[in-house]
């Protein structure tokens, strides 16, 4: 009794510990962007006055409205591009037992070992010769080819993991295949299916290197692209500069809040069936 009581106590402190290491930097950004503007900012001081308005001053000096548009255009066709293909293949692989199945999923796994750093400047040009740099589909496309692989092979890992007598029972009943998909196991895979949305939409917020190579047209680059040009014009004005940052991030908090159930649900599910 004593000895599991110990480890219970252990678990609470290692995951109060990494807690505090995550919380404690963005509470250091918030208190850093509520500083006037152009001062000095330590540690995790507390601001004299607070100065709600750098929020306003960081999004008209950096062009939030373009960065955000521009953002949202490019995530909102990602997300479900990337999710829809990834189900139809996960499906195909698991579950279809497609033929030359194994290879195509040996392909997609190999996919995630391809850095885009390794890519970028050659996708650059190939886009270029197709007109489609300074183009929101240039950018959407290449997103989408570097997280399908991750995509199908979590779809794939997730159908695999379902018992085979649900698709059994769904031909018995004289359901087709895409019946057996969108009626027998889409009503059961929501977790891993949002779990892999928020992924996808972190990663395509986030991204940086394909973007700026892609994008020329500073009107059509994304927040954190944005974001990196205000880093060279305002890098000694900290406070405005964390207003900024968390105008970029707060996205990605928000979608999290939002969808934190069935994204522990997924990945619980993953690490369990997987």
């Amino acid at each position: 009794m004593r000895t599991q009581t110990a480890g219970m106590s252990m678990r609470y402190l290692v995951l109060t510990v990494m807690t505090l290491m995550v919380l404690l930097p963005f509470a250091s950004i918030v208190l850093a962007a509520l500083h006037a503007s152009g001062s000095t900012v330590s540690g995790m001081r507390l601001p004299e006055n607070w100065h709600w308005e750098n929020f306003a001053l960081a999004w008209n000096e950096g062009g939030y409205s373009a960065l955000m548009r521009s953002s949202f255009i490019i995530s909102g066709a990602v997300v479900p591009l990337v999710v829809l293909c990834a189900t139809l293949a996960g499906y195909a692989l698991a579950i279809l037992k497609a033929w030359g199945g194994r290879q195509v999923g040996i392909i997609f796994v190999l996919g995630l070992t391809l850095p885009v750093e390794l890519i970028v400047i050659a996708l650059y040009y190939n886009l270029s010769n197709v007109g489609l740099t300074n183009n929101y589909l240039g950018v959407i496309f290449a997103e989408v080819a570097l997280f399908l692989p991750f995509g199908v092979y979590w779809m794939q890992s997730h159908f695999s993991s379902l018992p085979g007598e649900l698709v059994e029972a769904g031909r018995i009943d004289g359901a087709r295949d895409l019946s057996v998909l969108t009626r027998v196991l889409l009503p059961i895979s929501w977790p891993a299916i949002t779990t892999l949305a928020v992924l996808v939409f972190m990663w395509s917020w986030n991204q940086f290197l394909l973007v700026i190579v892609l994008m020329q047209d500073p009107e059509m680059r994304t927040a954190p692209g944005g974001l990196g040009f205000f880093v060279g014009q305002y890098s000694t004005n900290i406070p405005l500069l964390s207003a900024a940052t968390i105008i970029t991030i707060a996205p990605i908090v928000l979608v999290y809040i939002i969808f934190q159930r069935n994204f522990v649900s997924g990945l619980t599910q993953g690490a369990v069936k997987g």
